[in-house]
């Protein structure tokens, strides 16, 4: 299930001030799915906190950012940003 991690647009945030806690426990009380916070989310910081308190976390924007940014050549910089946020969640 994705949890949304604020209300408002799609972007990359500073920070995420929702109780994103008290939200998962109400999804776990009423549903057994995994559950991931998205919505905001570019940093490994924010990453690792919102895995912390649910099953994962979804990055967009900050992808598709990258993207818009260096066009075709856009792969190398997607994957150091990916494999940075992953290593962030496991630190």
């Amino acid at each position: 299930m994705y949890i949304v991690s604020s209300m408002g647009v799609t972007g990359v945030r500073s920070e995420i001030t929702t109780d994103i806690g008290a939200m998962v426990k109400v999804v776990r009380e009423n549903t057994s799915i995994p559950c991931a916070v998205g919505f905001g989310i570019s940093t490994p910081e924010q990453a690792k906190k919102m895995a912390d308190l649910s099953d994962g976390a979804i990055v967009g924007s900050a992808i598709v950012r990258l993207i818009a940014e260096h066009g075709r050549n856009a792969a190398a910089y997607v994957y150091d940003f990916v494999k940075a946020m992953k290593e962030g969640m496991i630190a």
